[in-house]
């Protein structure tokens, strides 16, 4: 077994601390895609790295809650993961959506909102705007329900393709009522006041965690980084952690421990889980 890391800031050793001191009041908040399962191409492949179902569940009945927060929904994200009916994660919920949807593991269902209007009028007009674009070959429309999202990593160039169409989806999005997500060769359309962020925030207060563990990928999961730091500024310790990826630099130079990917983050859970023994 791995040694657990050192965080290389300050702050984050304060998070690691706290949490180990108090896991029963902690909360672990992941990622799906680039942090659980690898990045894909076709998204619709994505699963869960093939250790992070077992290391989720030696680490979860020690600490408050786990908490996967992601822009797929919730069901999908159980499925990808393998999460459902697995002993040990009792204590896990799935935000769908951004926090839009959530699953629990305990009643095994999904409740939400109805979905924003936008994102169907949005989705009717996006084959246009991509042929206008001149971005169509070789890009991927991914129905979310909640939102919609184009990804470019298939296109003959795929930041070419990423950066001819943020445009373009920016004001479709306007028309719409919705925002653009930028992400890992990925443009996203979903209603405003949907983020990690903000879903983070509020799960923090529901269960009254004292400390917090955050681990993303992508440009995203600033977001959730962000609401670390505004719970460390309200007294709230956290450890930020970056599920390395040379295509988002930001997120790496944000936090307070970067592992190798989803197989670092494994790691680190299964590092957590033994030191909690």
């Amino acid at each position: 077994m791995d040694p657990l890391p050192t965080p290389q800031t300050q702050p984050g050793r304060d998070g690691l601390a706290a949490f180990l001191a108090k896991p029963s009041a902690a909360l672990v908040g992941l990622d799906f895609d680039g942090t659980l399962a690898p990045i894909v191409a076709d998204p619709e492949q994505a699963r869960a790295h093939p250790e992070a179902v077992p290391a989720l569940a030696a680490l979860a009945p020690k600490v408050a809650s786990v908490a996967v927060i992601t822009g797929r929904p919730a069901g999908v994200a159980v499925r990808y993961g393998g999460f459902a009916g697995v002993a040990g994660l009792e204590h896990l919920t799935v935000l769908g959506h951004y926090g839009a949807e959530r699953w629990d593991a305990v009643t095994g269902t999904v409740t939400a909102p109805a979905p924003h209007p936008g994102v169907a009028a949005a989705r009717a007009e996006l084959p246009g705007v991509l042929d206008r674009a001149g971005a169509w070959h070789g890009t991927w429309i991914e129905e979310k329900g909640r939102a919609v999202a184009v990804h470019t990593r298939r296109a003959d160039d795929p930041q070419a393709a990423f950066e001819a169409l943020r445009g373009p989806l920016t004001d479709l999005a306007t028309r719409h009522g919705l925002i653009v997500e930028p992400g890992r060769m990925v443009l996203e359309l979903r209603p405003p006041g949907m983020d990690k962020g903000v879903a983070l925030g509020a799960y923090v207060r529901k269960i009254g965690a004292e400390s917090v563990l955050y681990a993303g990928d992508d440009l995203g999961d600033l977001r959730a980084f962000d609401a670390v730091d505004e719970l460390r500024s309200d007294g709230v310790p956290g450890l930020l952690v970056c599920s390395g990826s040379a295509e988002v630099a930001e997120l790496a130079e944000r936090a307070d421990l970067v592992v190798d990917g989803p197989a670092g983050v494994v790691d680190l859970l299964r590092a957590l889980a033994a030191q909690l023994d």
